[in-house]
């Protein structure tokens, strides 16, 4: 029977009551997660898009019930589907994208910033949030530019915004400069799109993009390029884990190229950037602390529930452009009187303190910890493609970078790789993504569960082996 909510009802996530009332509330969610996860006995649902809309609406519509059901009735019903109906990205057989399944502290530290809904627009909406991201931040932009002046980095949604302030802060650095023509863009081929779309978002010219065969930017061509564009302001655009090999551009030796041109350098470290973590592998980010911006993901390969983007700058003074005023937010006798200043860490305004989980994240596990989880999914990714040089009837594109594995069936054609990715879909047996290299079409396993064990990957591969004509 539906229950009327009534003034009566004690319903605030916040305040003394708060805890009191959401207690009971997440007993009913994790029950509803775990109904829904036994539904699903697979990484994603089977059947494919219809049959998977059509399990939604029944469990859901309508959407907008003249009386409401109640809370616990709502959980329930949205929650147990939501989760019945989720492509899992703990399943170790759910590897298509730079989707990590988060750590259990990362989403719980999530529940108390839903619950608390500071705002980092102003210091009096989120006063302890607001230093809590200063000091997060800081000792971040530490670990990418140790010898920076003041390193300091901003907190968003992941790498597209990252890139896009990155260029916005190259543009503005240009204007101060004294630059007469628009700031030119030069990235590889193998840069994320976001970089062009940042570029026609902001109004400024296409970017030069440099053919990658190898899959890297060759800092040969790039020299020829900025030679090319003597007498311009210059943004190069280097990438620290691509989107579709994981490969990571020969840093120092575009950091020198572009010395050598007084260009500035921006590193899209999104999904390589924690490496820095890992005592193994962080050598593989050598000059990554000579760029003026560098894109962080910790949602990738740092186990956060999105959003935990950074953007780091050796020195805050570079973040000087993003300063904006509103005198309700940041009046200048509350900026005088030593209230913090937010509105020039970030383009947005309304602004959850998505730092709370990365501080929670870093205190439980500490570098050392991090870096282990690393160097777990990149050792599974070295078996990986072990596995798959084993074997005959499967073909390797390369030994991974980072914990990317491209793959097919020996000789397939592109049309035939596309036709099994999508059987598995639909079957919902196996999440596996899709790669396009000078080679042709690739199947992508992204490797981002910490606890896949060999016996998952030799699953995986037994189902890509059944599917396979």
């Amino acid at each position: 029977m539906p229950v009327p909510v009534t003034g009566t009802d004690r319903l605030l996530a916040g305040g003394s009551d708060g805890p009191g009332a959401l207690r009971p509330m997440v007993d009913t969610v994790l029950d509803a997660l775990a109904a829904g996860v036994a539904e699903r006995p697979g990484p994603l649902p089977a059947g494919g898009p219809v049959v998977v809309a059509l399990r939604v609406r029944d469990a859901v519509e309508p959407v907008i019930p003249a009386v409401g059901e109640g809370a616990h009735g709502a959980l329930r019903a949205l929650v147990r589907a939501l989760a019945a109906g989720a492509a899992d990205p703990a399943d170790p057989r759910c590897a298509a994208h730079l989707h990590c399944p988060p750590l259990a502290v990362a989403a719980a530290a999530d529940l108390a910033v839903s619950a608390l809904n500071p705002s980092l627009d102003s210091w009096d909406q989120a006063p302890a949030a607001c230093e809590l991201e200063a000091l997060t931040c800081r000792a971040l932009a530490r670990l990418v530019h140790p010898h920076g002046p003041a390193p300091d980095a901003l907190v968003t949604t992941g790498g597209t915004e990252s890139n896009q302030l990155a260029l916005v802060l190259a543009r503005e650095a240009a204007r101060v400069a004294g630059a007469t023509t628009p700031l030119r863009i030069v990235c590889g081929a193998n840069a994320h799109h976001s970089v062009h779309r940042a570029a026609w978002l902001l109004g400024l010219p296409a970017p030069l993009t440099l053919p990658t065969p190898a899959g890297v930017l060759d800092p040969a061509c790039l020299d020829d390029a900025l030679g090319a564009l003597a007498g311009h302001p210059v943004l190069a655009v280097a990438t620290a884990g691509t989107t579709d090999t994981g490969a990571i551009d020969p840093l120092p030796r575009i950091a020198d190229v572009c010395d050598r041109h007084a260009a500035a350098l921006h590193i899209d470290a999104a999904y390589g950037g924690p490496l820095l973590f890992s005592d193994a592998l962080r050598d593989r980010l050598d000059g990554l602390d000579r760029a003026r911006s560098v894109t962080l993901d910790l949602h990738k390969l740092g186990w956060q529930p999105v959003a935990a983007g950074l953007l780091a700058v050796p020195d805050a003074a570079a973040l000087a452009p993003l300063a904006h005023r509103a005198d309700y937010l940041n009046a200048d006798d509350d900026t005088d009187a030593g209230f913090p200043d937010l509105l020039g860490r970030s383009h947005r305004t309304t602004r959850r303190p998505d730092i709370l989980k990365v501080a929670v994240t870093l205190r439980a596990l500490g570098r050392h910890g991090l870096g282990e989880l690393i160097d777990r999914v990149c050792a599974a990714a070295r078996h990986l493609a072990d596995l798959i040089e084993a074997s005959p009837r499967l073909e390797l594109h390369a030994r991974p970078t980072i914990s990317t594995v491209l793959f097919r069936p020996a000789g397939a054609r592109p049309s035939a790789v596309a036709a099994l990715r999508r059987r598995l879909l639909y079957d919902g047996t196996a999440v596996l993504g899709r790669a396009i290299t000078p080679e042709g079409l690739w199947l992508k396993a992204t490797l981002l569960n910490p606890y896949t064990q060999p016996s998952d990957l030799r699953g995986l591969l037994a189902l890509v082996e059944g599917n396979t004509p």
